[in-house]
C-alpha cells in the first residue's frame, strides 16, 4: 500500500509539472523598457489657483482621478516664476529666509496613493506675501520608484523630458 501511495505521489509531481496557463498580454515594446515608461504630470491652472490661507490651515489637497500604484513616486513642482517667456519649477521641499539668515517659510508636502497635500510651513504664516501665498500653480508628477532614482528630481524638465511628456499632455487639475 505504501508504495502505491508513493509511486502515486510521483506520477501526479510529474503530471502537474508539465500544466501551463495562457500566456499573459504581451508588454509594452522597447529594448530596454524605457519606451513604455509610465508618467503624469497634473498642473493647477488659471483660474483654478492654490491659495494657501488661515481658512484652509495654510494646506491644499489634490485627489488623484485613479490611484497610483504603491511602486509611484510623487514629486511637487511650484511656479516660482517666468523668466524670458520660460517657466521656473521648483522642486518641493523649498524653505525660504529672511535677509537676516532666519527661517522665514517653506513649501512642503505629504501623499499617499490617493492624494497629495502641499502645505505652507513656518511661524506667523499670514505675514507671508500674498505674492507667495495666493494664486499659487503646482506641477504634480507622478513617476515609477525605480525611474525617480536615475533622474535629477530637482530638474522639472529632465524629468518630464526622459519621460517623454509632452506640455500639451499635461492633465489640467480642476477645482
Amino acid at each position: 500500500m505504501k508504495k502505491i501511495i508513493t509511486l502515486l505521489a510521483v506520477i501526479g509531481m510529474f503530471g502537474f509539472q508539465g500544466c501551463t496557463g495562457p500566456e499573459g498580454p504581451p508588454g509594452i515594446p522597447g529594448q530596454d523598457g524605457a519606451d513604455g515608461l509610465l508618467g503624469i504630470v497634473y498642473e493647477n491652472q488659471a483660474p483654478n489657483y492654490y491659495n494657501f490661507t488661515t481658512s484652509n490651515n495654510f494646506m491644499v489637497r489634490f485627489n488623484f482621478p485613479t490611484r497610483i500604484y504603491d511602486s509611484d513616486v510623487v514629486l511637487v513642482y511650484r511656479l516660482a516664476g517666468v523668466d524670458s517667456g520660460k517657466a521656473i519649477w521648483e522642486f518641493l521641499p523649498e524653505t525660504y529666509y529672511f535677509a537676516d539668515g532666519t527661517r522665514d517659510y517653506s513649501f512642503n508636502y505629504n501623499f499617499t496613493y490617493t492624494y497629495v497635500d502641499i502645505y505652507l510651513n513656518g511661524n506667523d504664516l499670514i505675514t507671508v506675501p500674498d505674492v507667495v501665498r495666493l494664486n499659487q500653480i503646482f506641477r504634480i508628477v507622478v513617476v515609477p520608484a525605480d525611474f525617480a532614482a536615475t533622474v535629477n528630481k530637482a530638474n522639472y524638465f529632465e524629468v518630464v523630458s526622459k519621460l517623454n511628456i509632452k506640455e500639451n499632455q499635461i492633465q489640467e487639475i480642476k477645482l
